[in-house]
């Protein structure tokens, strides 16, 4: 079975379409989306675009996910959530429907998946235990022991922090898909991960950034030009 993993997409349409056109020539047997699918510009556009996807998906829920459908129910959100954080997840909660938020609200926090090659694989959106906590190659190692302390798979992906990475933590190999439409990298494009039988291969879709930036301006998010830039 090949894989692909496509996480932190943020609602940045141009860069889905681009990674779902290249999947057409790769053909993964099955999509992983890994959450925070939504938390951006193109909100509904981006999910129903998702929704249209020939090739089997299966979808995590990230922590954005989860505010935006605490927003939408009209709870308290955190109270450490910064002001741009909180004016963007209420105006993502605005534009969507109920059949959106009933989407959104049945997601799991994990998928388990058997791979070729890899044998079960987890997917989560940040740690196997939490869909915001934060770790990187920087994080030190008796940390990154505790988190993956009780993964019983051999390997875990996640995303969460928009950066493409490997990690070896005992038995388990981390692999980060980066992010899709927000990602923090030297060079623009959508990145994803794929996994199969051969291993996995980080990749990276060019798109028309500058059309992109144009598009997401003309948009009503509150941080569009934060976004765009």
């Amino acid at each position: 079975m090949k894989m692909a993993a496509l996480y932190d997409i943020h609602g940045n349409l141009p860069a889905l379409h681009a990674v779902l056109n290249e999947l057409e020539e790769v053909a993964p047997d099955l999509i992983v989306i890994g959450g925070d699918i939504i938390s951006g510009p193109m909100p509904v556009e981006t999910l129903e675009r998702l929704f249209q996807v020939k090739t089997p998906i299966r979808f995590i829920r990230g922590n954005c996910d989860r505010e935006v459908v605490t927003a939408y129910e009209g709870s308290p959100l955190r109270p450490e959530m910064s002001e741009k954080g909180r004016e963007t997840t209420e105006w993502v909660a605005k534009q969507l429907q109920s059949s959106h938020r009933d989407f959104l609200s049945q997601l799991p926090a994990h998928s388990t998946h058997s791979v070729e090659g890899l044998g079960e694989v987890l997917f989560c959106h940040a740690t196997p235990d939490s869909d915001e906590e934060i770790f990187t190659p920087l994080t030190l190692q008796n940390r990154l022991d505790e988190i993956f302390r009780d993964v019983k798979q051999n390997t875990v992906i996640c995303g969460h922090t928009h950066i493409q990475f490997e990690l070896e933590v005992g038995h388990v190999r981390i692999l980060n898909a980066g992010s899709v439409g927000m990602p923090y990298a030297d060079e623009p494009g959508a990145y994803w991960l794929l996994i199969g039988p051969n291993g996995h291969e980080f990749r990276r879709t060019s798109y028309d950034v500058k059309a992109a930036a144009d598009e997401i301006q003309k948009s009503s998010l509150p941080i569009a030009q934060e976004f765009a830039e």
